[in-house]
């Protein structure tokens, strides 16, 4: 572990979190300079709302430290940042339940740009070949149901909170979107 001490940059995001399970504090600060750059990124895609964000931040870096325990990783075919990913989309969706309960959720996402934004370009980097061309060419709203329940793996229920939509409204654009990614792909 006095190696580790020195030396936090050069583990990967799976060994840090196994550190952090230990109680390792400098582990903990490295996955944390890493990793919150892009999920306050990708929280900021789905809500404008920057106090959520805050919150939802706060709250699963908690969680990160209490439960790094239970990260399985690359053993069941994970990977720590999907973990992490997985955790702040659940707080999301939580987050935008207690706030139900008082106002309107905040707009899940922004207007789209001019220019695509920097998660559609991983995206297409992550996926390529057909499947990424046929993703690319379905519609933001289809896209964002697909990536929210396929990409994020959310169910149902918390697609609609996460995106402001009825239950229905997303049962519907996640078939269509199925439909049409089997049709590109035929």
């Amino acid at each position: 572990m006095r190696s580790v001490r020195k030396a936090p940059r050069a583990l990967d995001e799976e060994r840090l979190v196994r550190l952090v399970a230990r109680g390792d504090r400098a582990a903990f600060e490295e996955l944390y300079r890493r990793t919150a750059p892009w999920m306050a990124l990708r929280l900021r895609r789905r809500c404008a709302d920057e106090q959520i964000v805050a919150e939802v931040m706060q709250e699963t870096y908690l969680a990160v430290w209490r439960a790094a325990g239970a990260f399985a990783g690359s053993s069941t075919g994970g990977t720590a940042a999907g973990w992490l990913w997985t955790i702040a989309a659940r707080r999301l969706v939580d987050a935008f339940r207690r706030r139900a309960h008082h106002a309107e959720p905040p707009a899940a996402a922004a207007l789209p740009d001019a220019a695509p934004a920097a998660e559609a370009e991983a995206l297409a980097a992550t996926v390529g070949g057909d499947v990424g061309d046929a993703l690319r060419r379905l519609s933001p709203e289809l896209r964002q149901v697909l990536q929210a329940m396929v990409l994020d793996g959310l169910s149902v229920r918390e697609t609609a909170v996460l995106l402001g939509l009825p239950e229905g409204t997303v049962k519907t654009r996640a078939r269509r979107a199925r439909i049409a990614m089997r049709e590109a792909l035929a």
